[in-house]
């Protein structure tokens, strides 16, 4: 993480070049327009590291407007980079082609002027979409069978929620959206997997009134996430707990003699702090084997000493790539990237498309989610 502001600076200056580059191929700017772009480049590219140091500060009118005009132009050269090379390559196909066939491919290519002109359109299209997506806050239902929770109990409802990312971008009308779903599913338990927070807000009680609103019978319980420790651990966790979340850094607890819920940190913390990050594999091997045991987990790691150890894994951290063809890296690099998937040893692992958003706020097949998973009691699984 120490290094990401040096990776991001250096592709994100890379794309923003590329595309002034394009623009100036197929538009023919003149020498002052160019000065113009480049400028403009330099202003957005570093306006993302003004804001988090800006928020460091404290939220407040200023940083959302800088935030999102910052973050939405990301969205914006993203998509258009990705659409304006793949074109590149398509060109670059036809002049193959053209060559090993010996045949004159050029009439399907239209001008250079045309194409980047409609690569220009498409990505202000999708960019809409992904804003109107970003707000589709979506409901996920998944049941789980089991015999290990008491008969009497029948159902036991745990609502998830992941990757709000409350901060710059993610404020109090899209949490009150999130809250009203959580009231509506009516839970037993709510769980929160991580990169709740996403900026400096302890002062900032509007973000912890909404949460004070949902009591579930069971308690609140929360993980944290890789972005807790990046805006700091202590204000991070002293936000989950005034919104009456217990917070999990390597430990378990009984819930009413039902079920277990483990939770443990995000490896990013070894990066900052000093303390030992107590394992799944020595948490979970604590516990009886005959309760359901639910391990919260923000990144959906799976490793091969604990499996079994859990009935239920909940993860989020993908976002499912949040904007397609992010998607595409994120299903390589984890085994589940979303969605429920049967692990050996009749452990469960799911993993939340998350309920808010990271950087861009848009989001592109890849709608917000709020999961409510239902367990219930089964002689067999």
């Amino acid at each position: 993480m120490r290094l990401f502001p040096f990776i991001y600076l250096i592709i994100y200056s890379l794309m923003h070049g590329y595309i002034v580059i394009k623009a100036k191929e197929s538009l023919r700017f003149k020498q002052r327009t160019m000065v113009v772009l480049i400028i403009l480049s330099v202003v957005m590219i570093v306006m993302p590291i003004f804001v988090r140091i800006h928020s460091s500060f404290g939220l407040d009118f200023s940083v959302y407007n800088l935030a999102y005009v910052g973050f939405l132009w990301m969205g914006f050269v993203f998509l258009f980079f990705c659409i304006l090379i793949t074109y590149d390559l398509y060109k670059l196909l036809l002049k193959i082609c053209g060559y090993l066939f010996k045949i004159d491919l050029s009439r399907l290519t239209p001008s250079s002027r045309f194409c980047f002109l409609s690569v220009f359109f498409l990505t202000i299209i999708l960019l809409i979409y992904g804003h109107f997506e970003a707000n589709d806050v979506r409901i996920e239902k998944i049941t789980i069978s089991t015999p290990k929770i008491p008969e009497w109990s029948n159902k036991l409802r745990i609502v998830q929620i992941s990757d709000v990312h409350i901060g710059p971008i993610v404020r109090e009308k899209r949490l009150n959206k999130i809250i009203e779903i959580i009231k509506k599913a009516e839970p037993d338990i709510l769980v929160a997997t991580g990169d709740i927070v996403d900026g400096q807000i302890n002062n900032h009680p509007q973000f912890i009134e909404p949460f004070e609103e949902i009591n579930p019978r069971y308690g609140k319980y929360a993980v944290a996430g890789n972005h807790e420790f990046y805006v700091g651990i202590e204000q991070a966790v002293d936000f989950m707990q005034k919104a009456g979340f217990k917070v999990l850094r390597g430990e378990c607890v009984p819930v009413a003699g039902l079920i277990n819920i483990a939770g443990v940190d995000d490896p990013a913390a070894k990066n900052y702090s000093d303390l030992r990050a107590i394992s799944e594999n020595e948490v979970l091997s604590r516990l009886p084997k005959d309760k359901f045991t639910i391990l919260l987990k923000h990144r959906p790691d799976i490793k091969t000493d604990y499996m079994g150890l859990f009935d239920l894994q909940l993860s989020g951290h993908t976002h499912k790539g949040q904007i397609f063809p992010i998607s595409l890296l994120t299903m390589f690099y984890y085994q589940v990237h979303t969605g429920l998937a049967r692990l050996p040893n009749d452990s469960h692992l799911y993993v939340s498309r998350g309920s808010g958003t990271s950087g861009p706020p848009i989001r592109i097949l890849s709608p917000p989610e709020v999961t409510v998973i239902d367990i219930i009691y089964a002689l067999q699984n």
